[in-house]
Order: structure tokens, then sequence, then C-alpha cells
């Protein structure tokens, strides 16, 4: 297990009522495994990547990764070096080529990269579908499936386990989407990755090794 969530909550708070996001969630996460979260727009899901990413805090019930609360290892830290994210908007710097925008997030970890950076990210990028000409280019030049094949070369560039998407897919056709997907599915099963995508698509959830469905603020493995 290399991530888990204990008993987590979050609400908003509406005078004297509490108005509940997520209530109680408990799950955990293996290396190896990519996982779907699954729930309707408003469900839940983004909020409980963040928390999980640690761009949020829960108000209730700690985050758990390799064993130590993230609030130990630290919120920065823990998104430095612990963890990729991966955005819906994708969420590049538009006027910096590719190969930059992945060179960006290898200068601020502090995990043990190879020296020759520029390589590195070359190779990353070509290993996921862009070649060194596309990769020269400015992110706004690119189409949208190619700028979220930089923001997931982006998201591997510091050498992280665990992998987290928020609607990767949902800017994109069926045919970059299915792409998508299968890039992750080799992360997880080739490369020994923990890669959790939130979704509201059955279609991308059959495709997982396992789903979890959001409802009313509660995470359960059945709909």
């Amino acid at each position: 297990m290399i991530l888990e969530a204990k008993d987590l909550n979050y609400y908003y708070q509406d005078g004297e009522s509490r108005r509940f996001v997520l209530k109680n969630t408990n799950v955990s996460f293996d290396k190896g495994k990519f996982y779907t979260i699954l729930g309707q727009s408003g469900s839940g899901k983004t909020t409980l990547l963040s928390l999980l990413s640690a761009m949020d805090t829960p108000h209730n019930g700690e985050v758990v990764f390799d064993g130590k609360n993230i609030l130990e290892i630290g919120h920065d830290n823990y998104r430095r070096n612990k963890v990729g994210i991966i955005f819906q908007s994708y969420n590049l710097i538009p006027t910096f080529t590719a190969v930059e925008n992945v060179l960006v997030s290898m200068s601020i970890t502090e995990n043990e990269l190879p020296d020759d950076h520029k390589t590195v990210a070359y190779n990353l990028l070509d290993y996921i579908g862009i070649s060194q000409d596309k990769a020269n280019r400015t992110v706004n030049k690119l189409s949208g499936g190619e700028q979220q094949r930089v923001a997931i070369a982006r998201a591997l560039s510091t050498n992280v386990e665990l992998i987290l998407a928020d609607e990767p897919t949902g800017n994109l056709d069926e045919e970059m989407e299915q792409e998508i997907i299968d890039i992750f599915k080799k992360l997880a099963h080739e490369h020994e990755k923990c890669v959790i995508m939130v979704t509201h698509s059955n279609d991308i959830a059959e495709q997982s090794d396992q789903t979890f469905y959001l409802k009313k603020g509660v995470l359960n493995t059945n709909e």
C-alpha cells in the first residue's frame, strides 16, 4: 500500500449546518495498479483528489503516503517529491516549449534524477508520443491531446511512484482519450506506478484495475 485515506471528512459550513462533500472516507491504493474514482459532477471526486494530492486539507482524518501522514511530510515537499498531478486543463506554461515545461518540474524536485535533465525530458516526451520536433514547440501550438501528453511527461519527470489525474481526458476526442488511458495502464502495469484517475466515464472505469464509486459523499467499491 502506497497511499491511504483514513476517515476523511470535508464539508462546507452554512450557518450552523454542515454540507458534507466527503463523509468518513476510507480507501487505500497500491503500486502497480490503475484506479478510477467514478461519480457524477458535484459528487466530490475533485475534492477527494485535491486532498490526496495535498492541494487541500481535510477537516478531519488523514492522508497517509508510504506509512507517513502527509502533514508530517509537508504539503509542499509531498507535491514536489512524492506525487505527479495531471489536470484536465493541462496547467502548462503556454509560452514555454513542451520540453521546457518538463524541465521546470525537474528543476524543483529534490528527488534523485540523472544529470542530463534535457535528455531525460526529451526521452520522456518521446516515450509518451511527443517527437523532438514537437517537444521544441511552445505548447500553445500543440493539440489538446499533445498538451495532455506533455502534462503526463511533466508528472513523470520527477521520478514519483504516485500519479493523480483529474478528468485528464475530458477535453479530448475518443481516440485520443483511449491513447491516454493506454499510457496510464502501461505506467501502472509495466512501471509499477500507482495511477489514480477521477472520471465520470463508465467506459474508462471498466478499463481500470479497480473502480471506487463516490455518491453523496460516500465512497464504495459498488455502485
